[in-house]
């Protein structure tokens, strides 16, 4: 199938890199006009070169959102993919620490939907993507307290806008990702010494990694019209880590 996403506007935070910057060129090569932001500058403008509008964006400012929404207009897709990974227990998670992972993996994706929903609800049609993360939603992964702990708060913050805006046209679901090779894993990966990288593929039951482009397929089926009986489901992709 190819223009799944013909006339359709999507905006996309966290495209410079990893499952951000695949869904916003999956979501492009399916016909729709795309909005990437990042707060890598330099990264995020690699898009430009695939007609894909590109701006610098800190989704941990509130005002900076808002002005953002203003200056892109109504869009029909919202992909939120902007996230960091924390690594460690609850012995290891300062205040700081706990307050950055929830500013950044779930107060962010709040301050992109209080700034596009209004356009959607005019519209009378919208689609919301969050990415969370099997880790947290599923199950519990060691030394991923706050990350996991952020993302089940992203499920739950996407039943809630399903719930709320079900009767208006619009939709949010979420996506739930196993292990993922994206450039943010492989550094935690090569952090974990000569062999992190295998250690990682150890753990998944198909004995390989995901890929972003996989991801990135299943946001086109959620932004696209072929999922327009979904709304408010967390949509676990983990290569059967969670079995």
């Amino acid at each position: 199938m190819s223009d799944r996403l013909k006339g359709k506007r999507a905006f996309v935070t966290a495209g410079a890199a990893g499952i951000g910057r695949a869904c916003a060129l999956a979501f492009a090569r399916e016909g729709a006009t795309v909005f990437a932001t990042d707060l890598n500058e330099a990264g995020v403008a690699e898009l430009g070169k695939d007609g894909i509008e590109v701006a610098k964006l800190d989704v941990r400012d509130s005002a900076a959102v808002a002005a953002m929404a203003k200056r892109v207009g109504k869009v029909d897709i919202l992909l939120n993919a902007a996230g960091f990974v924390h690594h460690g227990t609850v012995l290891e998670c300062s205040d700081d620490e706990w307050d950055f992972s929830f500013d950044i993996n779930v107060k962010s994706m709040h301050r992109t939907i209080r700034s596009f929903l209004p356009g959607m609800l005019e519209g009378g049609r919208g689609s919301i993507v969050n990415i969370a993360s099997a880790a947290g939603v599923f199950k519990a992964a060691p030394n991923r307290y706050v990350y996991g702990a952020t993302k089940a708060a992203v499920a739950a913050l996407t039943r809630a806008v399903a719930a709320d805006f079900i009767t208006k046209g619009i939709r949010c679901n979420c996506i739930c990702p196993g292990t993922i090779e994206t450039p943010s894993m492989l550094d935690r990966a090569a952090a974990a010494g000569p062999n992190g990288r295998e250690m990682f593929v150890s753990r998944q039951p198909m004995g390989r990694l995901g890929t972003a482009d996989e991801i990135a397929a299943l946001a086109v089926y959620l932004a696209s019209d072929e999922s327009s009986f979904t709304t408010g489901v967390a949509h676990v992709i983990d290569g059967g880590w969670t079995l």
